[in-house]
Protein backbone atom coordinates (compact mmCIF):
# COMPACT_ATOMS: atom_id res chain seq x y z
CA UNK A 1 0.00 0.00 0.00
CA UNK A 2 1.00 3.14 -0.90
CA UNK A 3 2.06 5.57 1.96
CA UNK A 4 0.37 8.62 2.14
CA UNK A 5 1.55 12.08 3.45
CA UNK A 6 0.16 15.45 4.20
CA UNK A 7 2.36 18.37 2.49
CA UNK A 8 1.91 22.43 2.90
CA UNK A 9 2.58 24.19 0.15
CA UNK A 10 2.81 28.27 0.82
CA UNK A 11 2.21 30.98 -1.98
CA UNK A 12 2.41 34.77 -2.11
CA UNK A 13 -1.41 35.82 -1.13
CA UNK A 14 -4.00 35.77 -4.04
CA UNK A 15 -1.89 33.02 -5.71
CA UNK A 16 -3.89 29.85 -3.70
CA UNK A 17 -6.19 29.04 -7.10
CA UNK A 18 -3.52 28.87 -9.56
CA UNK A 19 -1.25 26.59 -7.11
CA UNK A 20 -3.97 24.80 -5.92
CA UNK A 21 -4.75 24.01 -9.88
CA UNK A 22 -1.23 22.81 -10.40
CA UNK A 23 -1.34 20.66 -7.69
CA UNK A 24 -4.54 18.65 -8.82
CA UNK A 25 -3.00 18.72 -12.42
CA UNK A 26 0.14 16.66 -10.61
CA UNK A 27 -2.79 14.39 -9.30
CA UNK A 28 -2.49 15.03 -5.68
CA UNK A 29 -5.83 15.48 -3.35
CA UNK A 30 -5.90 19.17 -2.03
CA UNK A 31 -6.91 18.72 1.68
CA UNK A 32 -7.46 22.74 2.70
CA UNK A 33 -6.87 25.92 0.99
CA UNK A 34 -6.50 29.42 3.15
CA UNK A 35 -4.63 33.02 2.76
CA UNK A 36 -1.26 31.94 1.33
CA UNK A 37 -1.25 28.02 1.73
CA UNK A 38 -2.73 25.16 0.15
CA UNK A 39 -2.92 21.73 2.33
CA UNK A 40 -2.75 18.09 0.38
CA UNK A 41 -2.35 14.53 0.28
CA UNK A 42 0.92 12.93 -1.59
CA UNK A 43 2.91 9.75 -2.30
CA UNK A 44 7.16 10.22 -1.14
CA UNK A 45 7.45 11.11 -4.66
CA UNK A 46 5.24 14.22 -4.36
CA UNK A 47 8.13 15.82 -2.17
CA UNK A 48 10.44 15.91 -5.41
CA UNK A 49 7.53 16.37 -7.80
CA UNK A 50 6.01 19.18 -6.46
CA UNK A 51 9.48 21.30 -5.31
CA UNK A 52 10.94 20.32 -8.86
CA UNK A 53 7.13 21.44 -10.71
CA UNK A 54 5.44 23.58 -8.81
CA UNK A 55 5.34 27.57 -10.44
CA UNK A 56 3.82 29.26 -7.65
CA UNK A 57 4.41 28.08 -4.62
CA UNK A 58 6.73 29.62 -2.19
CA UNK A 59 8.11 26.70 0.05
CA UNK A 60 6.93 22.99 0.38
CA UNK A 61 6.52 21.41 3.91
CA UNK A 62 5.90 18.00 5.22
CA UNK A 63 3.11 18.77 7.62
CA UNK A 64 3.70 16.62 10.83
CA UNK A 65 0.47 17.14 12.66
CA UNK A 66 -1.82 20.10 13.85
CA UNK A 67 -3.45 21.02 17.24
CA UNK A 68 -5.54 23.14 19.13
CA UNK A 69 -3.27 25.33 21.76
CA UNK A 70 -4.44 28.24 23.82
CA UNK A 71 -1.98 27.44 26.54
CA UNK A 72 1.80 26.39 26.85
CA UNK A 73 1.11 23.31 28.47
CA UNK A 74 -1.01 22.35 25.34
CA UNK A 75 1.80 23.47 22.79
CA UNK A 76 3.98 21.40 24.68
CA UNK A 77 2.26 17.92 25.31
CA UNK A 78 0.57 18.62 21.78
CA UNK A 79 4.18 18.82 19.91
CA UNK A 80 5.50 16.06 21.80
CA UNK A 81 2.67 13.56 20.97
CA UNK A 82 3.81 13.67 17.05
CA UNK A 83 6.12 10.90 15.94
CA UNK A 84 9.29 13.59 15.27
CA UNK A 85 11.85 10.55 14.98
CA UNK A 86 9.83 9.13 11.55
CA UNK A 87 12.38 12.14 10.23
CA UNK A 88 14.68 13.24 12.56
CA UNK A 89 17.81 11.41 13.96
CA UNK A 90 19.52 11.39 16.94
CA UNK A 91 22.07 13.93 15.21
CA UNK A 92 20.48 15.73 13.64
CA UNK A 93 19.35 19.43 13.30
CA UNK A 94 16.29 21.31 14.49
CA UNK A 95 15.86 24.80 14.42
CA UNK A 96 12.30 26.19 15.10
CA UNK A 97 10.60 29.22 13.21
CA UNK A 98 7.13 30.28 13.06
CA UNK A 99 4.39 32.33 13.11
CA UNK A 100 1.42 33.37 15.58
CA UNK A 101 -1.47 35.50 14.14
CA UNK A 102 -4.75 35.74 16.29
CA UNK A 103 -3.77 33.81 18.72
CA UNK A 104 -3.60 33.40 22.90
CA UNK A 105 -0.21 32.83 22.77
CA UNK A 106 1.00 35.44 20.75
CA UNK A 107 4.92 35.32 21.77
CA UNK A 108 6.73 33.71 18.54
CA UNK A 109 10.10 33.28 20.89
CA UNK A 110 8.29 31.70 23.46
CA UNK A 111 6.44 29.39 21.11
CA UNK A 112 9.45 28.04 19.63
CA UNK A 113 11.49 27.39 22.80
CA UNK A 114 8.08 25.26 24.43
CA UNK A 115 8.13 23.46 20.78
CA UNK A 116 11.93 22.84 20.74
CA UNK A 117 11.95 21.25 24.44
CA UNK A 118 8.92 19.08 23.48
CA UNK A 119 10.67 17.71 20.42
CA UNK A 120 14.01 17.49 22.43
CA UNK A 121 11.52 15.07 25.34
CA UNK A 122 9.87 12.96 22.29
CA UNK A 123 12.90 12.39 20.88
CA UNK A 124 15.36 12.33 23.96
CA UNK A 125 12.61 9.32 24.88
CA UNK A 126 13.04 7.34 21.89
CA UNK A 127 16.80 7.20 20.95
CA UNK A 128 17.65 7.11 25.19
CA UNK A 129 19.75 10.07 24.72
CA UNK A 130 19.70 13.65 26.92
CA UNK A 131 22.12 15.91 24.96
CA UNK A 132 21.63 16.46 21.47
CA UNK A 133 24.88 17.68 19.22
CA UNK A 134 22.54 18.92 16.03
CA UNK A 135 25.57 18.16 13.69
CA UNK A 136 23.54 15.89 11.56
CA UNK A 137 21.57 17.06 8.51
CA UNK A 138 19.21 20.13 9.60
CA UNK A 139 15.69 20.09 9.76
CA UNK A 140 13.85 23.19 9.76
CA UNK A 141 10.61 23.08 11.70
CA UNK A 142 8.31 25.84 10.97
CA UNK A 143 5.23 26.15 13.13
CA UNK A 144 2.04 28.28 11.88
CA UNK A 145 -0.25 29.13 14.99
CA UNK A 146 -3.73 30.69 13.91
CA UNK A 147 -6.99 31.44 16.18
CA UNK A 148 -5.44 28.76 18.52
CA UNK A 149 -5.14 26.23 15.93
CA UNK A 150 -1.04 25.17 15.05
CA UNK A 151 0.03 23.28 12.16
CA UNK A 152 3.93 21.81 12.80
CA UNK A 153 5.99 21.12 9.43
CA UNK A 154 9.13 20.43 8.16
CA UNK A 155 10.59 22.50 5.27
CA UNK A 156 11.65 20.41 2.38
CA UNK A 157 12.54 23.44 0.37
CA UNK A 158 15.36 25.12 1.95
CA UNK A 159 15.98 27.93 -0.36
CA UNK A 160 12.36 29.62 -1.07
CA UNK A 161 11.04 27.90 -4.69
CA UNK A 162 10.65 31.28 -5.79
CA UNK A 163 14.75 31.48 -6.09
CA UNK A 164 15.24 29.50 -9.28
CA UNK A 165 18.60 30.18 -9.87
CA UNK A 166 18.51 31.60 -13.38
CA UNK A 167 18.92 35.04 -12.13
CA UNK A 168 22.18 35.76 -12.05
CA UNK A 169 21.61 39.64 -11.22
CA UNK A 170 18.68 42.03 -10.31
CA UNK A 171 17.56 45.00 -11.12
CA UNK A 172 16.46 47.73 -8.61
CA UNK A 173 13.17 46.22 -8.36
CA UNK A 174 13.28 42.63 -8.78
CA UNK A 175 9.93 40.57 -9.04
CA UNK A 176 9.44 37.31 -7.40
CA UNK A 177 9.23 34.63 -9.98
CA UNK A 178 6.62 33.14 -8.55
CA UNK A 179 4.40 36.35 -9.04
CA UNK A 180 6.06 36.99 -12.82
CA UNK A 181 4.75 33.22 -13.37
CA UNK A 182 1.23 34.33 -12.31
CA UNK A 183 0.94 37.06 -14.16
CA UNK A 184 2.60 35.33 -17.07
CA UNK A 185 -0.41 33.20 -16.89
CA UNK A 186 -2.92 35.41 -16.28
CA UNK A 187 -2.21 37.26 -19.20
CA UNK A 188 -3.43 33.80 -21.34
CA UNK A 189 -0.17 32.88 -23.21
CA UNK A 190 -0.93 31.29 -26.60
CA UNK A 191 1.46 29.96 -29.26
CA UNK A 192 -0.32 32.14 -32.05
CA UNK A 193 0.30 35.38 -30.33
CA UNK A 194 3.56 37.45 -28.92
CA UNK A 195 3.51 37.92 -25.58
CA UNK A 196 5.88 41.15 -24.86
CA UNK A 197 7.27 42.85 -21.85
CA UNK A 198 8.38 46.08 -22.94
CA UNK A 199 9.55 47.08 -19.09
CA UNK A 200 11.39 43.83 -18.99
CA UNK A 201 13.84 44.46 -16.25
CA UNK A 202 15.94 41.67 -15.14
CA UNK A 203 13.30 39.66 -17.30
CA UNK A 204 11.54 37.94 -15.26
CA UNK A 205 7.84 37.84 -16.64
CA UNK A 206 9.34 36.89 -20.08
CA UNK A 207 11.47 33.68 -18.90
CA UNK A 208 8.94 32.72 -16.94
CA UNK A 209 6.36 32.59 -19.30
CA UNK A 210 8.79 31.16 -22.07
CA UNK A 211 9.22 28.26 -19.53
CA UNK A 212 5.22 27.91 -18.86
CA UNK A 213 5.05 27.68 -22.39
CA UNK A 214 7.54 25.04 -22.83
CA UNK A 215 6.64 23.12 -19.83
CA UNK A 216 10.21 23.44 -18.05
CA UNK A 217 9.55 22.95 -14.56
CA UNK A 218 11.01 25.23 -12.79
CA UNK A 219 13.48 23.60 -10.31
CA UNK A 220 15.02 21.37 -12.61
CA UNK A 221 18.16 22.89 -12.08
CA UNK A 222 18.40 23.82 -8.04
CA UNK A 223 18.48 21.92 -4.98
CA UNK A 224 16.13 20.76 -2.27
CA UNK A 225 17.30 20.46 1.50
CA UNK A 226 14.65 17.09 1.55
CA UNK A 227 17.05 15.29 -0.85
CA UNK A 228 19.48 14.96 2.38
CA UNK A 229 16.69 13.26 4.26
CA UNK A 230 16.59 9.46 4.96
CA UNK A 231 12.87 9.43 4.28
CA UNK A 232 13.01 10.88 0.73
CA UNK A 233 16.60 11.18 -0.41
CA UNK A 234 18.26 12.07 -3.75
CA UNK A 235 16.84 9.25 -6.13
CA UNK A 236 13.62 10.59 -5.77
CA UNK A 237 14.65 14.25 -6.85
CA UNK A 238 17.03 12.70 -9.68
CA UNK A 239 13.66 10.77 -10.70
CA UNK A 240 11.53 14.17 -11.02
CA UNK A 241 14.01 16.02 -12.46
CA UNK A 242 14.47 12.97 -15.63
CA UNK A 243 10.54 13.43 -15.16
CA UNK A 244 10.35 17.12 -16.07
CA UNK A 245 13.11 17.13 -18.77
CA UNK A 246 11.22 14.68 -20.24
CA UNK A 247 8.23 16.86 -20.57
CA UNK A 248 9.43 19.57 -22.12
CA UNK A 249 7.90 20.70 -25.25
CA UNK A 250 11.08 21.30 -28.09
CA UNK A 251 9.29 22.45 -30.78
CA UNK A 252 7.10 24.95 -28.95
CA UNK A 253 6.07 28.31 -31.38
CA UNK A 254 5.58 30.63 -28.87
CA UNK A 255 7.55 33.61 -28.80
CA UNK A 256 8.76 36.08 -26.55
CA UNK A 257 9.97 40.07 -26.79
CA UNK A 258 11.23 41.42 -23.58
CA UNK A 259 12.48 44.62 -24.21
CA UNK A 260 13.46 48.06 -21.80
CA UNK A 261 15.47 51.29 -22.04
CA UNK A 262 17.89 50.40 -20.01
CA UNK A 263 21.22 48.18 -21.65
CA UNK A 264 22.09 47.23 -18.35
CA UNK A 265 18.75 45.26 -18.09
CA UNK A 266 19.16 43.94 -20.76
CA UNK A 267 21.76 42.56 -20.72
CA UNK A 268 20.54 40.95 -17.43
CA UNK A 269 18.04 39.28 -18.93
CA UNK A 270 19.68 37.86 -21.88
CA UNK A 271 21.67 36.22 -19.18
CA UNK A 272 18.18 35.05 -17.00
CA UNK A 273 16.81 33.71 -20.21
CA UNK A 274 20.02 32.03 -20.93
CA UNK A 275 20.25 30.39 -18.00
CA UNK A 276 17.22 29.13 -17.63
CA UNK A 277 17.42 27.41 -21.15
CA UNK A 278 14.34 29.29 -22.86
CA UNK A 279 16.88 32.01 -24.61
CA UNK A 280 15.47 30.31 -28.29
CA UNK A 281 12.39 31.50 -27.47
CA UNK A 282 12.93 35.15 -26.80
CA UNK A 283 14.01 38.07 -28.28
CA UNK A 284 15.57 40.73 -26.21
CA UNK A 285 16.37 43.95 -27.06
CA UNK A 286 16.56 47.45 -26.03
CA UNK A 287 13.54 49.93 -26.63
CA UNK A 288 11.61 53.09 -25.26
CA UNK A 289 8.30 51.27 -24.00
CA UNK A 290 6.66 54.17 -25.72
CA UNK A 291 7.44 53.64 -28.89
CA UNK A 292 6.24 49.97 -29.36
CA UNK A 293 4.51 48.82 -32.28
CA UNK A 294 2.98 45.85 -33.49
CA UNK A 295 4.18 44.93 -36.74
CA UNK A 296 0.96 43.83 -37.77
CA UNK A 297 1.69 41.00 -35.76
CA UNK A 298 -1.43 39.58 -32.58
CA UNK A 299 -0.32 40.37 -29.10
CA UNK A 300 -0.65 40.92 -25.71
CA UNK A 301 1.62 43.20 -23.65
CA UNK A 302 2.26 42.10 -19.95
CA UNK A 303 4.30 44.14 -17.82
CA UNK A 304 5.60 45.44 -14.44
CA UNK A 305 6.45 49.48 -15.24
CA UNK A 306 8.09 51.19 -12.16
CA UNK A 307 5.76 51.63 -9.15
CA UNK A 308 7.33 54.94 -7.59
CA UNK A 309 8.45 53.46 -4.87
CA UNK A 310 12.16 52.71 -5.59
CA UNK A 311 12.92 53.70 -8.85
CA UNK A 312 11.08 56.63 -10.07
CA UNK A 313 9.09 59.47 -8.10
CA UNK A 314 5.39 58.96 -7.90
CA UNK A 315 4.92 61.80 -9.97
CA UNK A 316 7.30 60.57 -12.76
CA UNK A 317 5.88 56.97 -12.57
CA UNK A 318 1.84 58.31 -13.01
CA UNK A 319 3.48 60.75 -16.19
CA UNK A 320 4.91 57.59 -17.49
CA UNK A 321 1.33 55.70 -16.95
CA UNK A 322 -0.35 58.49 -18.67
CA UNK A 323 1.85 58.45 -21.81
CA UNK A 324 1.30 54.37 -21.72
CA UNK A 325 -2.09 54.96 -21.74
CA UNK A 326 -1.68 57.00 -24.76
CA UNK A 327 0.59 54.64 -26.64
CA UNK A 328 -0.37 51.79 -26.17
CA UNK A 329 -4.11 52.79 -27.57
CA UNK A 330 -2.57 52.48 -31.01
CA UNK A 331 -1.43 48.67 -30.35
CA UNK A 332 -4.83 47.67 -32.39
CA UNK A 333 -6.43 44.78 -30.89
CA UNK A 334 -3.90 43.76 -28.87
CA UNK A 335 -4.42 42.79 -24.86
CA UNK A 336 -2.56 45.20 -22.35
CA UNK A 337 -2.08 43.54 -18.67
CA UNK A 338 -0.32 45.61 -16.01
CA UNK A 339 1.02 44.76 -12.68
CA UNK A 340 1.80 48.29 -10.13
CA UNK A 341 1.13 48.88 -6.68
CA UNK A 342 -0.80 52.30 -8.17
CA UNK A 343 -4.23 51.48 -6.73
CA UNK A 344 -5.81 54.29 -9.21
CA UNK A 345 -3.97 53.44 -12.36
CA UNK A 346 -6.33 53.15 -14.63
CA UNK A 347 -7.05 56.58 -13.75
CA UNK A 348 -4.02 57.73 -14.60
CA UNK A 349 -3.64 55.12 -17.27
CA UNK A 350 -6.92 56.78 -19.21
CA UNK A 351 -9.12 53.54 -19.39
CA UNK A 352 -11.20 51.76 -17.40
CA UNK A 353 -9.59 48.20 -16.57
CA UNK A 354 -12.06 45.33 -17.73
CA UNK A 355 -10.54 43.38 -14.59
CA UNK A 356 -8.42 44.09 -11.82
CA UNK A 357 -6.87 41.56 -9.17
CA UNK A 358 -5.32 41.69 -6.20
CA UNK A 359 -1.69 40.29 -5.93
CA UNK A 360 1.39 40.85 -3.72
CA UNK A 361 5.73 41.06 -4.52
CA UNK A 362 6.32 39.87 -0.95
CA UNK A 363 4.72 42.17 1.24
CA UNK A 364 3.58 44.76 -1.09
CA UNK A 365 0.40 44.85 -2.13
CA UNK A 366 -0.22 44.90 -5.90
CA UNK A 367 -2.71 45.52 -8.68
CA UNK A 368 -2.84 43.29 -11.82
CA UNK A 369 -5.09 45.55 -14.28
CA UNK A 370 -6.46 43.98 -17.50
CA UNK A 371 -7.32 45.57 -20.37
CA UNK A 372 -9.66 43.20 -22.90
CA UNK A 373 -9.85 44.92 -26.36
CA UNK A 374 -10.96 41.73 -27.83
CA UNK A 375 -10.86 38.52 -26.04
CA UNK A 376 -10.74 36.74 -29.43
CA UNK A 377 -8.05 38.05 -30.29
Amino acid sequence: MTETIQYVATCLFGLESLLGAEIDKLGYRRLDTMDGRVTFEGDRAAVARCNVGLRYAERLYVRIGGFRATTFDDLFEGTKALPWEQYIGANDAFPVRGHSIKSTLFSVPDCQSIIKKAIVSRLGAKYGIRWFEETGVKYQIDFFLFKDEITLMIDTSGTPLHKRGYRPLANAAPLRETLAAAVAALARPREDVLFWDPFCGSGTIAVEAAMMMTNRAPGMNRYFDAERFPAFGKELFNEAREEAKDLVIRDSKFEVYASDIDPECVHIAIESAKHAGVYEQMKIFRADALTIKTGGRRGTVVCNPPYGERMMTLREAENLYRKMGEHFKTLDRWQIYVLTSHDRFGNVYGRRPDKVRKLYNGMIPCYFYQFFKNDKV
